[in-house]
Order: structure tokens, then C-alpha cells, then sequence
């Protein structure tokens, strides 16, 4: 069956009725916080798992750390520079993902925002001292500098507009980064490689999990070096990602609640934006342009994402009661910036449970006016991105949470 057109016209998306993430499996309300932990956030999550990221294996794995540098005079001795190689030694295989971690010049353990980057942590910042990422890379026609699957000299610094980490460190917070691809690369090959094969094959399953179940589990990997490293505060580690980076960063804080907050930035399907409304990017087009994203079964919803047992209001609901931040781009419509607010507005009956205001407003507010509960939004002027507007409403957001 081809795909549906794309629809750009809110007055052509249909009728839908949302699945209550306050009703349990057996059609019970869920009315206090304590059942929402005890009973319905582990259904919510086994539906997500089964329908739609899916499983990850339940097999051990070992992990060893090294730090292959460490700078206390980094960037004009602004920083403390880091770069660590985070071993994951499966049954068969190994992986090692890199992690650069820049520190403020402060006595205290840093909140730190971590995120996975795109083109290797060399690119998001021309720090020279950055180790070149050896690592299998896109072909991009809007990164001249990756050549034959490969980073170059070149491309140092080329998405530094995306990490402004003079901007964070001002603000008091470290910033942590890997490269996505060390966890695993962003192509369909049957997974073979990536930590995918730290574990016996699974012929794929219909749940069996997907890239963006890998590149979560990943961040929870760099989570693990964080709770080990004393100028870190692991309590306040803040996921942050951007386009199908942020469909990652939000299933990260879902599954791992050590994550003190998420932040999505245009994550669109799959990630913020609510499915059922057919708006934009498509369960169709998401499966059929990138099949190895998701499991085999949520192609099930090819057309019928109404027969989906969930949708991706339940997904922000899951960091309840901890805060969330969604953020859209007014010119970014194939992520749906719509259905972005809506799933946040309706993740809120499950943040009342706990006492605290979700999102406090019942309209879309217009650009560049943030609206912040426990659950923030804003829309920003512009394209798929992020800006330094974004960064400093995420900031903000953190300041208002996690300052102590």
C-alpha cells in the first residue's frame, strides 16, 4: 500500500479519540500517583515496547571506561575537557562509544545536559583537541566534509551552531556528548553492527528493539560513566535531542528514570507528536523511509494508527512526575508543531496525580512565547533546528527545576 499524501492542512485532520493513559489494562481508573507507578507506567511502557521501540535484550553485558584525555585549562581555561571511551563487551562482540564531556571551572559537581550528536563529537565544537570520530558516517549534501562514509579535518566545528557550549557552561551546566553512530549507525543492514550485536541475533522479532531503542540505551550507558565521575552531579543530568534524536531522548527518559528531565527539540513522529492526527510525517512515512528505526510490528500502523494501543502523549506522560520540556519550530510542519503541543497538553492529567501543574494552557501559545509548568512548550520562529533560543528557554527550564 503507498503512503498517504503528506497533509498540511489542519482542517483535513481527522477525527481521533486518544487512548487514556488513566485507565489500566483491565479498565480500572487509575485516580493517585502510587498506582500510576505501581501498575500503569509499566503497562504503558510494555505497550510502547511491544508496538512500537522495541525489546531490548535481557542478556548481560560487561563495561569498562578509560579517560583518553582530561584538560582542566580547556577553551582558553574556561572548561574541563573529557573524552572517554565507554567499552560495552557483549557475548561475542565489543563497542566502544566515545563520550566528550566539557565541565564549568567550578568546585561543585556540574548538572550536566546530555545529548547525541550527529556527525561526531569533533563537530560540535572546533576545538582541535576533540578526538576525530573514525566512525561510519552519513553521506549528507548538506556536509560536504563527510567523504566515503567518513569524517574529515573539515568537518570540525560544522554543527557547533546546534551545541553552543560557551552558552552552557554560562549557565552553570556541563554538556555530554556521543556521537550516535557509535552506538548505531543509521542504516539498515539486518543489525549487525552497533551494540545490536553485543547480542545474539533474534532473527528480528516482531518486538524485537530498533535504532532509537539502541540510541536510548546508549545515553543510558553514558549515564552509568556519569554516576561514576565525582564532577558530575548524576542527580541532575538533563537528555536532550533533536529530530529523530529526540524521539531518542524522550524513550530514554520514559525507560530510564534516573534521567532528572527530557527535552525534545522537533521530534515530531514517533517522538512529540501525537500519531492520530495524520499531520505532517506519517507512521507510514516514517516506517518506509526509515525501517530500522522502530520495530517490525509498528509498521501494523501503516494507515491505522488508530488501532495503536498508544500514542505519544502516553510517551511524555512516562517522565511524570519529572519535568519535560517539547519544543516545536513554527516552519517545521513535517514534525507537526500541533500535535506536538497536544501531546503535551494531554500528558498532564498524569502530572495532576502527582499534585503538579502540567502544561498550563489550553491553546497553542504563539511563537516565542514559552509556556512552563512541570511540562514546558514553546514554538520558535524558523525551520528544523536548534537555536540558541531553544537552548536558553532549556536553560531556563532546568533552572526552574533543578537548581538547588
Amino acid at each position: 500500500m503507498a503512503p498517504q499524501s503528506v497533509n498540511y492542512d489542519e482542517s483535513r485532520v481527522p477525527a481521533f479519540k486518544l487512548p487514556d493513559p488513566l485507565t489500566t489494562a483491565a479498565g480500572d481508573p487509575v485516580t493517585d500517583a502510587e498506582t500510576w507507578m505501581e501498575t500503569r507506567r509499566g503497562e504503558i511502557i510494555e505497550l510502547f515496547e511491544h508496538h512500537v521501540y522495541g525489546r531490548v535484550p535481557s542478556q548481560p553485558w560487561s563495561t569498562s571506561y578509560e579517560v583518553l584525555e582530561l584538560a582542566e585549562d580547556a577553551l582558553e581555561g574556561k572548561a574541563t575537557r573529557k573524552q572517554v571511551a565507554i567499552r560495552l563487551q557483549g557475548e561475542r562482540e565489543s563497542v566502544e562509544l566515545n563520550l566528550l564531556l566539557y565541565l564549568p571551572q567550578d568546585p561543585h559537581p556540574a548538572p550536566i545536559v546530555l545529548g547525541l550528536n550527529f556527525w561526531g563529537n569533533h563537530a560540535i565544537h572546533p576545538d582541535p583537541n576533540i578526538i576525530l570520530s573514525s566512525a561510519w558516517m552519513r553521506d549528507d549534501p548538506r556536509n560536504q566534509d563527510i567523504r566515503d562514509h567518513r569524517a574529515t579535518e573539515a568537518s570540525r566545528g560544522k554543527a557547533s551552531s546546534r551545541w553552543p557550549v560557551h552558552q552552557i557552561l554560562q549557565a552553570g551546566y556541563g554538556l555530554a556528548t556521543m556521537y550516535y553512530g557509535d552506538i548505531d549507525p543509521d542504516f539498515d543492514d539486518g543489525f549487525q553492527n552497533g551494540v545490536h550485536a553485543l547480542f545474539p541475533r533474534n532473527d528480528r522479532e516482531g518486538d524485537a528493539w530498533g535504532a532509537i531503542s539502541a540510541w536510548a540505551w546508549g545515553l543510558s550507558r553514558a549515564l552509568d560513566y556519569l554516576e561514576t565521575d565525582p564532577s558530575v552531579d548524576a542527580s541532575r543530568v538533563i537528555v536532550m535531542g533533536h529530530s529523530r534524536l529526540g524521539k531518542t531522548a524522550l524513550w530514554a527518559g520514559a525507560t530510564d528514570e534516573r534521567f532528572a528531565t527530557a527535552i525534545s527539540n522537533n521530534s515530531g513522529c514517533g517522538g512529540a507528536a501525537l500519531s492520530r492526527r495524520r499531520f505532517g510525517e506519517t507512521v507510514h512515512h516514517i516506517n518506509t523511509a526509515f525501517p530500522h528505526w522502530f520495530c517490525t510490528n509498528f509498521k501494523r500502523y501503516n494507515d491505522r494508527e488508530d488501532d495503536l494501543p498508544v500514542d505519544q502523549h502516553m510517551l511524555i506522560a512516562l517522565m511524570a512526575p519529572r519535568p519535560v520540556y517539547v519544543a516545536s519550530a513554527a516552519d517545521d510542519l513535517w514534525a507537526d508543531p500541533r500535535g506536538e503541543f497536544l501531546a503535551a497538553k494531554y500528558a498532564e492529567p498524569v502530572y495532576q496525580l502527582f499534585g503538579l501543574p502540567g502544561l498550563p494552557t489550553d491553546s497553542m501559545p504563539p511563537v516565542h512565547q514559552p509556556v512552563w509548568g512541570t511540562i514546558g512548550y514553546h514554538v520558535r520562529a524558523g525551520g528544523h533546528d536548534v537555536t540558541p533560543y531553544d537552548w536558553a528557554q532549556y536553560l531556563a527550564f532546568a533552572d526552574r527545576h533543578l537548581t538547588r
